[in-house]
């Protein structure tokens, strides 16, 4: 029974990694480095990445977009915060992942 459970634990722990790490170390707001603005992890394919655009131009949003794809260090910063699909956004220090257009309007308007 000690071993099942010693695996279970494991695998938990393995897929929970990027998690753990971030709560044990922070990542930091990445948004800083953009005037505070909102940040779009993206890919040019992506159909709901472009919902996403769409919405933040016409909700006057100033966004930084980078395509994960093509940016290093964009794909550094997606990994570092968890970031598993696209879209992802990050919203004033909060990470949104998928695209949830009430939500994005409701973190963007959070002063």
């Amino acid at each position: 029974m000690k071993k099942y459970f010693l695996i279970i634990a494991a695998v938990a722990i393995i897929l929970n990694w990027s998690s753990i790490i971030n709560f044990i170390s922070p990542p930091p707001d990445y948004s800083i480095a953009h005037d505070g603005k909102v940040i779009l992890y993206a890919t040019s394919w992506c159909g709901y990445c472009e919902k996403a655009r769409e919405l933040l131009t016409k909700n006057n949003i100033k966004f930084y977009e980078y395509d994960i794809e093509k940016s290093p260090e964009g794909r550094e910063q997606f990994k570092r915060l968890g970031g598993r699909g696209v879209p992802m956004l990050l919203i004033n220090g909060e990470v949104l992942k998928g695209y949830d257009p009430a939500e994005i309007i409701k973190l963007a308007n959070k002063t």
